[in-house]
Order: structure tokens, then sequence, then C-alpha cells
């Protein structure tokens, strides 16, 4: 089949359109986007790309910002890594200019294989190719290429496919045709009916679209758990910055060791879990109400807070805080006295 040509003729006719990336060249709005859309579908994308091109409407301008600013507009988002990735690229960009080939776009901090191709293909027209989760989809239902496609040795066929496959001409319209029938068609619950490789696809004709390709091996996520000392005076918070490298890098989050001022035990707010990739957190907030706040540096008005660089699980912990008493004190249980907690 002429696999590149039906994409290409479908694109035109039901490809998603309109999207606030598409039809540009200019090489950091799609850099940007592609790294947005990196693990994260285009509807949760939309309005954060949209914000960062208004408050960095160059690399320029997101290469002199803080990276604290930068992890604030990403919060939410998700995958933070890729938030300080980008501000860290951005500034290899300004010294170096863009690179202009998928090889060199591939060096730059937090760019993977398919996603330097992306780039290149759109920004650039370099006939290379993508292979993100979507588009191993496609590929592994049309040419009924078995296994899981995280598997390193399924993972390189697919790549060896990918690349056997490119168009000599149209590349960024076939590139998003791959993502657009992956992402709208050819999903984990296909709409066969409605696909263009219906004929010749291997896994439609033999009757296995829902075993290709194979799902990711079964395995009991870890669980791991986490005490959070919600230390609150009035409506400010006490939060601490997280280490740049590891989970949730450069964010803020409320302090994990009970601060050794607090002399009052803490309040049992409920728990909470929160999903990784590898693993799940298991949260235990404690809260406690502080007579005055101390001077030193960590104390943030919750309302900012909210609107800043912090993690999902800290936001919602803050929404749901209960209400604090005037003078700084815990808030008291109906029928009872305010008991004080000092710091």
């Amino acid at each position: 089949m002429d696999f590149a040509a039906k994409l290409i003729r479908w694109q035109r006719r039901s490809g998603r359109s309109g999207l606030p990336w598409q039809g540009v060249r200019d090489a950091y709005r799609v850099w940007l986007s592609e790294v947005m859309l990196q693990q994260t579908q285009v509807a949760a994308v939309i309005p954060y790309y949209l914000r960062f091109v208004e408050r960095f409407p160059s690399v320029e301008a997101l290469a002199a910002a803080q990276q604290d600013e930068v992890l604030r507009l990403w919060s939410g988002l998700g995958y933070y890594a890729r938030g300080r990735n980008l501000h860290a690229a951005a500034q290899v960009i300004v010294r170096d200019g863009f690179p202009r080939t998928a090889a060199g776009i591939e060096a730059l901090p937090g760019v993977g294989r398919s996603t330097a191709g992306a780039i290149a293909a759109f920004a650039f027209g370099e006939r290379a190719a993508i292979l993100d989760g979507n588009v191993k989809r496609v590929l592994a239902r049309a040419f009924g290429v078995e296994g899981w496609p995280g598997e390193r040795t399924v993972q390189e066929k697919l790549w060896t496919l990918a690349e056997s496959l490119l168009p000599a001409r149209g590349i960024e319209t076939y590139s998003q045709a791959l993502m657009d029938l992956g992402a709208t068609v050819c999903t984990p619950r296909p709409r066969c009916a409605a696909c263009p490789l219906r004929k010749d696809c291997s896994a439609y004709g033999t009757g296995r679209v829902a075993a290709i390709p194979a799902p990711r091996p079964r395995r009991a996520l870890p669980v791991r758990e986490a005490t959070w000392h919600v230390v609150r005076h009035r409506e400010w918070v006490l939060l601490e910055r997280r280490k740049a490298e590891g989970l949730w890098g450069g964010l803020l989050t409320f302090p994990e060791r009970r601060p050794a001022t607090l002399k009052a035990a803490g309040r049992a707010l409920a728990p909470l879990e929160h999903g990784f990739t590898h693993f799940r957190l298991r949260i235990r907030p404690l809260l406690y109400d502080v007579a005055r706040r101390p001077s030193g540096a960590g104390w943030t008005p919750i309302a900012d807070a909210l609107s800043g660089a912090v993690p999902a699980p800290v936001r919602k912990v803050l929404k749901a805080l209960p209400t604090a008493s005037r003078s700084g004190g815990r808030a008291a249980p109906p029928g009872r006295p305010a008991r004080g907690a000092s710091a």
C-alpha cells in the first residue's frame, strides 16, 4: 500500500486543524509545543502553550526568565523535568543558535529522538521520522508488529519501519497525519471504520486489533509514603524548595521533616495519593496552625502559593485547608475552643 500517500490525503480531508502551533515554521513555537505534547494530551496542552507564548514570545524571553517563573507557568502540566529542561535548552539556543537538523535538536536538554524528528520536520521540512506512543500504535497495527512497543527489540523494528515509510514530499502533512490518526482514530479503542488504512491493515485483516500492540507487562507499582508538615499562620504557609534533581525538582512543597520549632502535635488532614509512572506516592498531611510567623525564608501567602510553582497535590491540600482562626491558632472543631500552637 502507498502508506504515506493515503495518510496525506486523509490528513487534508479529516485531520486536526486550527491548533495554535499548526501552520508555523517558527522553530521556537514548534519546539515549545512538541515538548509540551510529550506524554500529554492536546486539550491539556493548549492553555499552557498559549500562556507560555504570551509571557515568553521568543526563545530569548524564555532564556532570560527565572526558572521559578517558568515552573510556575508549567505547574499542573506534569513531568516537571520538561519545564526545567525547556528553560535550560532556551539558554543553549540563545548562546549557540537553534539547531536545524534532527540530530542537532536531539542534543538539546529534554529532547528525545521522536521529539527531535517532529521539530525538524515541522520547523525545517527535514525528512525525519517520529515515533511517539500514538505513532507506535498505528505502525504496529498497520504492519502487524507483535510485542510491547516499549521493549527494545520491538522499538527498533518500529524505528526501522518509520524511517522506511518517509515520503519524498509533504513531510509536515505526513507527520501530522501519523499523530492525528493515532490520537483520534487508531486509539486504544479504535474507530476502524474511519481509518484510511483499514483495507491494508494487518491487525484489522487478521482480527487482532485488540491484541496489537501488546500492552505493557503488568506489575504492581510500589507505594512510597511521605508526611507533609503543613505549617500555617493565618493566610501564610511554610514551603520549601526541592532540589533541582529528582521528584518535583525546583518546585515548592511542604516540609517532609517536622520543623524543630513546632511544639504542638499536628492535626491530620485527609490523606491523598498521587500516581507517577513507576510508583504511587501516599501522602499524609499534618496541619499546624501557629500563633506567630517566625522570620526566615519559606513563608508564602496561600494565595500566591496556589498560583505558584507547586505540584498538583500541594495545590490540592492548600485548596482543602480548613479556615484558620483570626488569632492564627488552630481552627476549633464545633463545640471546642481553639488551642494555639507555637512555633
